[in-house]
């Protein structure tokens, strides 16, 4: 019998739960924006502590809003900067073309993979109006400090928490009143998040924006609804007779979530944390077992989503390849963004960067990895590393 494949990353449904829940949105004839995704926007609210939730189709909708609003708000003219990150789904830098910014790059923690505090300090110039932060794989990385240096110089942050739903720190109380936790997004102007297909709140795509801002909420709410001033839910005989007039104050997009999807959030949501327990289990696993290879571990007093567990390692493409043939499928997260075409000006300007693009390794990890599945990926990754040493030699 053949040795089953094991994939990167994969999702987990609770499937009869997921069907009951859109079986409402069928019953009832409402599928599109309203009814589920209201429902899911306060249950995201009343988890993160949040003030505001809106979601979209896409995360990647959500920081193209981010930045539009916060162009809009405040004045920024086109060519002004964005300081981000090259290792990064390009989704991150094309929200910032969208708009007509400049990404400029700063470098990563060789040991978090996030900004570094020093290096985006480096790059700020007269034209930088914010910080587009990636919490890599449910890493916060040294978020606060750079929090701290935006307020400092006048910065709005902007977090791209794609991969952090679930991720919470711990707060201390007043002397001897004990801790807390608080998730994720309250350090930053706005933060999106991503529900897309392989996430660990899988709704098959979507998004949510969170500002802090109410005006910027509703402003959000507008134009991810085409610039429309009053959404089909609200106009709905749903929410009493229909009213079909409204006004297009702007031009907006169609960016929108649809009930379908929060069907799936709703039932996923339930069992985020437990199912970013078993994830950090599994890459507790990973590192401890891993002796061979640097490990990029989140903080033990950081509560992450662990969204993906990483190595760095020489002649990664070979070992891939040896890993590969052995049905073992890990992933790349991520390509420095620098070596595409649009985003060349920046090459040869965040060594670390550049140096990790080229060693990182994502392991399998999801939740149907099973204890043994890891030691055969380590059985198999130490194996496959030996393999191409030994050509190299």
């Amino acid at each position: 019998m053949d040795t089953p494949k094991i994939q990167v990353l994969k999702p987990k449904y609770r499937v009869d739960e997921c069907l009951e829940a859109i079986r409402e949105c069928l019953e009832c004839g409402w599928t599109g924006l309203g009814f589920k995704t209201t429902e899911f926007e306060e249950a995201w609210k009343e988890y993160t502590k949040l003030p505001h939730a809106h979601f979209l189709n896409s995360a990647t909708a959500g920081l193209h809003l981010a930045v539009k609003i916060l162009k809009d708000a405040y004045g920024w003219q086109d060519g002004d900067e964005i300081i981000t990150t090259p290792l990064t789904f390009v989704s991150t830098n094309h929200a910032i073309l969208y708009e007509r910014l400049f990404p400029s790059f700063a470098d990563v923690n060789s040991d978090t993979l996030c900004l570094s505090p020093a290096s985006i300090e480096a790059k700020i110039t007269p034209r930088t109006r914010a910080v587009m932060y990636v919490g890599v794989g449910g890493n916060p990385g040294q978020l606060e400090e750079v929090r701290a240096l935006c307020k400092r110089r006048g910065l709005k942050l902007i977090l791209d928490a794609a991969h952090m739903a679930g991720t919470k720190f711990p707060v201390p109380h007043p002397p001897n009143k004990g801790m807390s936790l608080r998730h994720i997004g309250t350090e930053a102007d706005v933060t999106v998040f991503s529900f897309q297909a392989v996430k660990n709140l899988p709704t098959a795509d979507g998004g949510m924006i969170c500002f802090q801002d109410a005006e910027f909420d509703a402003k959000a709410r507008k134009l991810a609804w085409l610039g429309i001033d009053k959404d089909t839910y609200l106009r709905s005989s749903m929410q009493g007779d229909y009213k079909w007039k409204y006004d297009v104050p702007e031009t907006g997009f169609k960016y929108h979530g649809n009930s379908i999807m929060a069907s799936l959030g709703l039932v996923a949501l339930k069992y985020l944390d437990e199912d970013n327990q078993r994830r950090r289990q599994i890459a507790s696993r990973y590192a401890e077992k891993i002796t061979f290879a640097k490990c990029f571990n989140i903080p033990h007093y950081i509560i992450s989503s662990q969204h993906l567990f990483q190595i760095a390692i020489p002649n990664r493409d070979k070992v891939l390849a040896e890993l590969n043939r052995m049905g073992i499928y890990p992933g790349v997260h991520y390509v420095d963004n620098t070596h595409y075409r649009m985003y060349r000006h920046g090459m040869n300007t965040c060594p670390e960067a550049h140096r990790l693009s080229d060693e990182l390794l994502t392991l399998p990890i999801h939740l149907g990895i099973t204890d043994e599945d890891v030691d055969r990926v380590v059985d198999s990754l130490k194996i496959a590393v030996d393999i191409v040493d030994a050509t190299q030699s």
